[in-house]
């Protein structure tokens, strides 16, 4: 039969009254919740070790005591922005709807999904069907100022017509010109005839005073360009290989000739600090000396001289030996009397 301690051990609880007692109170039963809660907030809080980085911590233990992710997981805590929440409006209707492109010419129809609320407008991307603006010239125009004895107005005609269906990309309209019925023409030809038309309406169509920027095609230039060109595409792995070499040497002749030059500004440098330090010194020998004022000779107190040894007199002030301090020794001429002066201030008389 089961006893109070079973069922608190069922139950979890525990206190000092009830296990010494063994039997189940009423505060053993209310204050359950607390107890629990009490329990978990006494679990061991690990502190990150001092001199570890946050990161390398966070890989090695979480709050959460989680093994770290094999792969990286894509969590919607952090410093990213949260994902839109849908809500519970209602969806804007869809609607399979025919449409044309302002673009086309033939009146094609397509079909495609678009929202029920722009039934009826105009197709978007028709905005960036950008077309250029080809001129148009009359019959008097063209026999007044450009009529050409290379170039009959019909195959002037054709050329203008395909230049606006291509929009001048003339590898195109030469690919698509007529050279059978017309006489054959190169790139550079349908260019040049194109552009100088071009030039020639615009100085007639502008207004007096204005100044225009007229677009000018250089044939002879584009022909040498493509010529060099094909040149170059042509060469044999010898040219590319002596080509290589005489580069090279270009560049070792232009590094000598550098250190050369640079060889020549330091030198030019020591004659220029040679020549100022010479003529510094000239101008200093020059320029006359100014003549000092010379102290007067204080007169000396008459001194009997006495023949015999002298020893230098020190006037320096400061730290002398007492040695220094040694007095003359004088030997008269006469054999009665020596005296000698030692330190002390002795006297003694021989």
């Amino acid at each position: 039969m089961a006893t109070g301690a079973d069922v608190r051990d069922i139950l979890e609880l525990g206190g000092v009254e009830s296990e010494n007692t063994g039997t189940i109170n009423k505060k053993d039963i209310i204050n359950s919740d607390k107890k629990k809660s009490k329990k978990s907030s006494e679990t061991l809080t690990f502190k990150r070790p001092e001199g570890m980085h946050r990161e390398v911590y966070a890989l090695l233990y979480s709050d959460k005591k989680d093994a770290p992710p094999l792969l990286p997981s894509d969590t919607t805590q952090g410093y990213r922005t949260v994902k839109a929440k849908l809500g519970s409006k209602k969806v804007r209707p869809w609607k399979w709807m025919p449409f044309t492109n302002p673009a086309r010419k033939d009146g094609a129809m397509f079909y495609h999904w678009r929202r029920a609320a722009e039934e009826g407008k105009d197709y978007p991307f028709a905005r960036f069907n950008k077309t250029v603006q080809v001129p148009v010239y009359s019959e008097q125009e063209y026999q007044m100022y450009l009529h050409d004895d290379a170039w009959t107005k019909a195959e002037t005609d054709h050329l203008f017509d395909l230049a606006r269906r291509f929009d001048l990309r003339f590898v195109v309209i030469h690919d698509r010109y007529d050279h059978q019925q017309f006489k054959k023409r190169s790139v550079e030809d349908l260019k040049e005839r194109y552009y100088h038309i071009c030039a020639k309406l615009a100085n007639i169509r502008a207004a007096p005073g204005t100044d225009l920027k007229i677009p000018v095609f250089d044939a002879g230039h584009e022909r040498r360009r493509k010529e060099q060109l094909e040149r170059l595409y042509n060469r044999t792995p010898e040219q590319v290989a002596e080509e290589e070499y005489l580069i090279q040497e270009l560049r070792k002749i232009e590094t000598r000739k550098k250190e050369r030059e640079k060889r020549t500004q330091d030198l030019q440098k020591l004659i220029t600090a040679a020549d100022t330090t010479t003529e510094q010194r000239r101008a200093e020998r020059k320029a006359p000396k100014k003549k000092l004022p010379q102290k007067k000779e204080t007169e000396k107190p008459a001194v009997p001289e006495t023949a015999g040894i002298k020893f230098p007199d020190f006037k320096s002030a400061g730290v002398t030996l007492r040695s220094q301090r040694v007095g003359s020794c004088a030997v008269p001429m006469g054999p009665l009397l020596t005296s000698f002066t030692l330190p002390g201030s002795l006297l003694i008389l021989l």
